[in-house]
């Protein structure tokens, strides 16, 4: 058992390297965000065709099309944080991105009629207080703060769909599953920076360095250790472990980037990974 602790705490500190990563890139966002899918889907989907070759070939038309639109909240989820991350520090922006757990538990009230409990509802007005005290920080520091808090507070929003559409997916292999979300997330991100006239070269040769570790590091190994562990490790485990992100982000940036997160950021992210762990101690929890 102790093996699958070590490669979930792995996939933590590689996903708490994202934020790093992606601001020492100078690249625009939606380069950063298609280079992130477009290097992983290259390395996932090869695999996939090898391993699972044989189930992609006869999914079902709904299916495909379900997992195709799964890599569209999944390029809005990207384009939203990175973008936040050009607004606002660190701190705020993986904080405000973590919130996603909340978000699903609303949108499968309304969707699937899932009850919320007494717990679970404490725990979201906790994380809404948090919210709170961060947006006062950030309207406090300017408006391009309190935008790029809002962004990544639409980059957990728009997560939701890919998590909820994998929930309807769960006789889709994982590998099957990921390799199309991925690589449509990596052709409409493409697209996109194409059509708003963002180039893919011409950018400093320790920026091509950073996008490469940023699709290695914390989408390849960061993500994939996460899904693996929840083959042996309680999906609730998994979740309030991976609140571990931010922690470790915000760490990473105060050594690496020299940016110390404020008190309204400690104090309101707290508050949010509290709330998160009230409302889902006893409950499972959809991931990434």
């Amino acid at each position: 058992m102790n093996r699958h602790y070590l490669v979930l705490a792995l996939g933590v500190i590689s996903v708490s390297f994202a934020a790093i990563f992606i601001r020492l890139a100078d690249a625009p966002f939606l380069v950063t965000a298609a280079f992130r899918m477009g290097l992983a889907s290259l390395v996932i989907i090869p695999f996939a065709l090898a391993r699972s070759g044989k189930e992609l070939r006869r999914l079902p038309g709904r299916t495909l099309l379900l997992a195709l639109a799964s890599g569209v909240f999944l390029a809005l989820h990207f384009s939203f944080w990175i973008a936040s991350l050009s607004y606002t520090s660190v701190a705020t922006s993986v904080i405000m991105v973590t919130t996603t757990p909340i978000f699903v538990a609303i949108a499968s009230y309304f969707l699937f009629h899932e009850k919320l409990s007494r717990q679970t509802g404490l725990g979201i007005a906790i994380s809404i207080i948090g919210a709170i005290i961060i947006g006062y920080g950030d309207w406090q520091q300017g408006g391009s703060s309190l935008f790029g808090g809002m962004l990544a507070l639409f980059g957990a929003m728009t997560v939701v769909g890919y998590l909820l559409i994998g929930r309807k997916m769960r006789d889709v292999s994982l590998l099957s599953y990921i390799s199309l979300a991925y690589g449509s997330a990596a052709v409409i991100l493409i697209t996109a920076s194409l059509v708003t006239g963002h180039s893919f070269s011409g950018y400093p040769t320790v920026t091509y360095l950073w996008l490469a570790l940023l699709a290695l590091v914390p989408q390849i190994i960061g993500h994939s250790s996460v899904n693996w562990a929840l083959r042996y490790i309680s999906a609730t485990l998994v979740t309030v472990a991976v609140l571990g992100e931010p922690v470790g982000a915000t760490l990473l940036a105060a050594f690496i980037l020299k940016e110390p997160p404020t008190i309204t950021e400690i104090s309101g992210g707290l508050l949010i990974l509290a709330g998160i762990v009230v409302a889902f101690r006893k409950q499972p929890i959809l991931q990434e």
